[in-house]
């Protein structure tokens, strides 16, 4: 966890940005229940999971207590019910479908989700997310939510051995968000961008990620 921080901190001061103001989600994907309050005690903060069954028997042992909880995978409309009981935030926003569910779901428990949309940056199949050029008539559709507040992007890019190959897919997530911020919105915010994984969020930092999504250069 120490290591990590410390890219972080170097990474983030290279492109002259305030290292505080960089998230770690700790992604504890299949991850025990030991190891995760090992790194909650090493200063572990947000705790970021793929999948709402799996998270709802980690979330039970372990509870809210000085954490939160971010969904970090692809969200099944027919999981937002349980997902909201668990999870603080929501990564994974990719169809209206599933913004009007939450919006729904949230309204029903009296509570606003805040949340990111993901975007596919990158011609992968295998790849959930929006396309760019979609972007803004997602969110004018989202606009209006009143259980549903965007905060901001996110992406998924290709996996590489080089992490240089993956800086022009940050760039394109940052520049839509730019392009987002210029328009005029009701409650749509641009204030994360969550992108960069253990093997690349050096370089997504660089590129203005605020929130980067580290499992295995934490756990393994």
């Amino acid at each position: 966890m120490a290591e990590v921080k410390d890219r972080i901190f170097r990474a983030a001061e290279r492109s002259g940005r305030d290292p505080a103001q960089v998230k770690l989600v700790a992604v504890t994907k299949q991850v025990g229940i030991d190891k995760i309050r090992e790194a909650i005690s090493a200063g572990a903060t947000i705790i970021g999971e793929s999948r709402v069954q799996e998270a709802s028997r980690k979330y039970d042992q372990i509870g809210s207590a000085g954490v939160t909880w971010h969904l970090v995978g692809h969200l099944q409309t027919n999981k937002v019910k349980p997902a909201l009981e668990i999870f603080d935030f929501i990564h994974s926003v990719d169809r209206l479908s599933l913004a009007l569910e939450i919006d729904r779901r949230a309204r029903q428990m009296g509570k606003v989700v805040p949340a990111l949309v993901q975007v596919k940056v990158a011609a992968e199949k295998s790849k959930f997310g929006i396309p760019g050029d979609q972007l803004s008539s997602l969110l004018s559709e989202i606009d209006a939510l009143e259980g549903l507040q965007i905060e901001g992007l996110m992406t998924i890019v290709p996996l590489t051995t080089d992490p240089e190959e993956t800086r022009p897919y940050f760039r394109r997530l940052r520049e839509l968000a730019e392009e987002i911020k210029q328009q005029r919105w009701k409650s749509i915010k641009m204030r994360y961008l969550s992108m960069g994984m253990s093997n690349d969020f050096e370089v997504a930092i660089e590129e203005g990620a605020n929130m980067v999504r580290i499992g295995s250069a934490i756990f393994s």
